[in-house]
């Protein structure tokens, strides 16, 4: 449970800058995180509502860093 824990604080914030990089969008690059979030809670790799939540924090730091790297690029 340790490890599901530390992973879903890592892996959707650093998907998000990723696909952010890669789209140079950073909508989009949280919609396609969203979706293989979704996916893996489809699948039943997410059992339960607090690495949901933990996911959700994730992203949310992930994209206002991509939003702010965005930024940083533009100036």
């Amino acid at each position: 449970m340790l490890m599901k824990v530390v992973m879903a604080l890592l892996l959707p914030g650093i998907l998000v800058v990723l696909f952010t990089r890669v789209t140079y969008n950073g909508y989009i690059g949280l919609i396609l995180t969203v979706a293989l979030i979704t996916a893996s809670v489809y699948k039943g790799y997410t059992n339960s509502f607090l690495l949901i939540v933990i996911d959700a924090f994730s992203l949310t730091a992930g994209f206002w860093y991509a939003q702010r790297l965005a930024q940083k690029a533009r100036s």
